[in-house]
């Protein structure tokens, strides 16, 4: 999965002496979390609609004219935004956009190509993203089993033991996050299996019947 297919593509950009209350009704009234700036074509920051909600909450706060004047018609974006902000490029994948996330506590890139902004990935695209592999439109129903020892084969076993109990399998992911794996077993993940059945029960007894000890199931509601 390649992030240019996930991206908001052509975001909408501002320059750094635009009025951060100008930035703030951009934001809310588009639904945005965040707007890359960029002067000259180049990119110089990122605004967010956290920053812009601080600075307005701290200025109504104050009920200080003088302040509230200043938020209004003086403070402008290149005083809050977020410089030199960490990028991702429209060719990398979303696995390597997720990690870089997780890794810097971010929670939307400005994506690049050939050093112009060309979209933007936030929390939104990442909420699809994982609503597209859970089927959370498909009404899937679902298992988690214990940490297993990946071994070759063992997928379509699991697959086999599924779809004999009478379900449809949809998806196998083998999870693990690197705190929760021991170093001596980093060969062994949970295993996501989601399908549609309309007798999880039956599923799980045929999978724990097979060895497989399941930590959670889900029946899908229709």
């Amino acid at each position: 999965m390649i992030v240019r297919n996930w991206m908001q593509p052509n975001p909408m950009v501002i320059n750094s002496d635009t009025l951060l209350s100008e930035a703030k009704r951009i934001l809310t009234e588009h639904n945005l979390h965040g707007l890359p700036v960029v002067d000259g074509g180049r990119l110089r920051g990122l605004i967010t609609r956290a920053n812009c909600l601080r600075a307005a909450h701290f200025a109504l706060r104050s009920q200080n004219t003088d302040e509230l004047n200043f938020f209004s018609n003086k403070l402008k974006v290149k005083d809050l935004m977020v410089r030199n902000p960490a990028t991702i490029d429209a060719n990398d994948t979303m696995e390597h956009c997720l990690h870089r996330g997780q890794e810097l506590g971010v929670a939307q890139f400005p994506v690049m190509d050939d050093g112009q902004v060309v979209g933007i990935i936030s929390a939104n695209e990442i909420f699809s993203l994982a609503a597209h592999f859970l089927g959370a439109w498909e009404r899937r129903s679902g298992v988690t089993l214990a940490p297993l020892e990946m071994k070759p084969g063992l997928i379509g076993r699991i697959t086999d033991i599924v779809e004999a109990a009478g379900a449809e399998v949809q998806a196998i992911y083998p999870i693990g996050k690197p705190e929760d794996i021991n170093p001596q077993e980093h060969h062994r993940k949970k295993v996501i299996i989601r399908f549609h059945c309309a007798d999880t029960p039956n599923v799980v007894r045929a999978l724990e019947d097979a060895g497989f000890p399941v930590v959670e199931s889900v029946q899908a509601k229709h």
